[in-house]
């Protein structure tokens, strides 16, 4: 088993530094009949909130890499890409560097990306986008605070990679944990993702003054990164309330797909019939 390690938060991050030593301790208890190697292609700066974007590639046809250490973790080759992370993910996935992977890891991200955040997450953005390549992948996330405990995360993370290996091509976890000593996690649940938003609100409100031309738009950041604020509204089960409960939460995710809900069909062939016509009409 090959696993492509990422993040978007640099690969000087000490999230991505805790995984892959936590990987190197995996790769050394491999059985003797078993083949267990890994590999970190990361962006060389942070990259937060950069969802699956890999830039403007026509302009930008090639990208920098740097050979890159990581303490504790020195058996695993590691590049840092001028890059954000879905196209380090793509990349990789690919074989661009002498190594086919089977699964992605992204993380360890400083900070919860639960709810609507994981449209905009660069750490889940990196699975999705080898998703489309045939690999399946595990966000991991842990909440922030100010001493973020990346290990816990880190030991969950291995406890389910066994299972996220032995599951269909194209599976695709997010994990989120919270920030909590391994002694103090009270467990992992299955979580839904909730309805809690990176950002709340910008701007002035409803019945303010009017807008200058130019100028600065404060921003109100939502519950859903990087701490978590308030998930009374959540139901017990959803990723924000369990891990504001003291739960990992496991999330399975699905990337982009084509729509098959045949409700939608008579409006899809009205709008295909109105084109026509115009098409046809302009003859």
């Amino acid at each position: 088993m090959r696993l492509l390690l990422t993040n978007d938060d640099g690969v000087g991050a000490p999230g991505i530094a805790v995984l892959a030593r936590h990987v190197a301790r995996w790769i050394d208890d491999a059985p003797n009949d078993e083949i267990r190697e890994a590999m970190v292609v990361a962006p060389h700066t942070n990259y937060s909130g950069m969802s699956a974007a890999v830039g403007d590639l026509f302009d930008h046809p090639s990208v920098e890499y740097r050979r890159h250490h990581i303490a504790g973790a020195e058996s695993i080759a590691a590049y840092g890409l001028e890059a954000p992370p879905a196209l380090c993910a793509l990349l990789g996935a690919l074989g661009s560097f002498n190594f086919q992977p089977d699964v992605i890891i992204s993380g360890i991200n400083a900070g919860a990306n639960v709810g609507r955040s994981v449209l905009h997450s660069g750490t889940v953005g990196a699975i999705l986008t080898g998703a489309q390549v045939g690999l399946s992948g595990m966000a991991i996330s842990v909440q922030w605070g100010e001493d973020v405990h990346f290990d816990t995360a880190g030991a969950v993370a291995m406890e389910v990679l066994e299972h996220l290996m032995a599951a269909p091509s194209r599976t695709l976890w997010n994990l989120n944990v919270p920030n909590l000593t391994a002694a103090e996690l009270r467990g992992v649940k299955r979580g839904r993702i909730s309805t809690a938003g990176i950002l709340k609100s910008a701007g002035p409100q409803a019945g303010g003054e009017p807008l200058a031309d130019e100028g600065q738009m404060p921003l109100r950041i939502g519950a859903a990164t990087p701490e978590l604020g308030d998930v009374s509204d959540e139901a017990a089960d959803d990723d924000g309330a369990l891990v504001a409960a003291g739960y990992a939460s496991l999330t399975p995710l699905r990337g982009p797909h084509e729509d098959t809900n045949t409700a939608l069909d008579d409006t899809l062939n009205l709008a295909l019939g109105a084109i026509t016509r115009h098409l046809h009409a302009r003859r």
